[in-house]
């Protein structure tokens, strides 16, 4: 699975509730950014510093994951 569609999948999986923020984080990590275009790492590296800021909140989060996905599925 490519980097990108791990992505997607950790972040609807996030959305859904099915992942804490800590685990959406470790994932994202593991998942990796070869072959993302720079918007695309830009849009996850944004998201990995509001984690990291808050990583219990979730309000900002989804929006951010939001844009992520849509960076995303633009590439």
């Amino acid at each position: 699975m490519s980097p990108e569609d791990r992505l997607v999948s950790l972040l609807s999986r996030w959305l859904a509730g099915h992942l804490d923020n800590a685990e959406l984080r470790v994932g994202i990590g593991d998942a990796g950014r070869d072959g993302l275009s720079a918007e695309q790492a830009e849009a996850v590296d944004e998201l990995v510093a509001a984690i990291d800021r808050n990583p219990t909140g979730r309000g900002d989060l989804e929006r951010l994951a939001r844009e992520t996905l849509e960076a995303l599925a633009l590439g």
